[in-house]
């Protein structure tokens, strides 16, 4: 059985995520790397990932490249955000290098058409990505246009994310009126770790709770939970996770940009990545996961040249 991350302690961590200056308008440090890091950090510069540490696919990835790009001499920082929105504006100013796991084909399709002209796409390292609208198990429902009729059952409420999330834009401006779900249903968002909490209550206790969640993420296997069909296609197509970087990163890290752009993940191995990051290991020992990760898949990653 999957140990889960101690859920108290993500909530911490969610609440200790912070917005970079910058992205509310505040000049931008002096000593924050720009593309290229100059010569600050490892002899091939500093690059710095921007990530929502609780979107775990992100935090994953992140460490994923660190473990490889420090092999490769540069100096790897991180960012956390708690929003998607300051993320895609950090890396369309520059204030964050890479994006190591992004939806910009569906999910953050809004945040590429306004910022995209300063990105560039390193490429997608995963092909079956999905938003979803989840229940547990044991719920005797198993599509959303049954909600409307069991709307007592589930309390009027949707439990979802971060209000800035593409999946909570796509739940309140496709799935509510398509489904119509307006006048039986309230999507509350606080952040992941508070929706992962009160799941774990509710599964815990047997109670019904429909929540907003997606593959691929390490709750859909820690939790008894299934997805509810989508006949009216609201949340969309599957989506490829991508790479982005900010404008001018492949000139000014062309090994780096080929190395990232090479890497392709398939079910079995991200979902063992993201479970020993976040399950096996957990907070403060993700650089050991991805060690172990890459000692029991020793031939997935590209090779690094030099």
């Amino acid at each position: 059985m999957k140990t889960l991350r101690n859920l108290t302690t993500m909530i911490g961590a969610g609440a200790l995520a912070i917005t970079l200056a910058a992205c509310g308008g505040a000049a931008t440090p002096a000593d924050t790397p720009a593309p290229g890091g100059g010569t600050e950090g490892g002899a091939s510069g500093t690059i710095t990932m921007g990530y929502l540490p609780a979107w775990t696919d992100g935090l994953s990835t992140a460490y994923l490249l660190e473990n490889q790009l420090e092999q490769m001499g540069y100096t790897v920082e991180h960012q956390e955000l708690s929003e998607a929105a300051p993320l895609y504006v950090a890396l369309s100013r520059g204030d964050v290098d890479v994006y190591p796991s992004a939806w910009p084909e569906v999910t953050h399709a809004s945040y590429m058409e306004q910022y995209s002209a300063d990105i560039e796409d390193l490429g997608a390292y995963y092909d079956n990505a999905k938003l979803t609208l989840a229940v547990p198990e044991y719920t005797d429902i198993s599509s959303i246009d049954e909600l409307a009729a069991n709307a007592d059952r589930f309390g009027g409420r949707i439990v979802g994310i971060e209000p800035g999330a593409g999946l909570t834009k796509a739940t309140q401006e496709q799935v509510i009126p398509q489904y119509e779900l307006g006048d039986s249903y309230e999507l509350v968002t606080s952040s992941t770790t508070a929706m992962l909490a009160e799941l774990k209550k509710a599964t815990d206790a047997q109670q019904d709770i429909v929540v907003t969640l997606w593959r691929p993420f390490w709750a859909n296997s820690s939790f008894p939970v299934k997805d509810l069909e989508d006949p009216k296609g609201a949340l969309g197509d599957t989506e490829a996770l991508h790479f982005l970087a900010t404008k001018g990163f492949a000139e000014e890290f062309p090994e780096a940009a080929d190395f990232i752009s090479k890497i392709k993940l398939t079910d079995d191995q991200y979902g063992q990545l993201e479970d020993m990051v976040v399950n096996e290991y957990g907070e403060g020992r993700e650089a050991e996961a991805v060690e172990a990760w890459i000692e029991a898949n020793p031939d997935v990653l590209p090779a690094i040249e030099g």
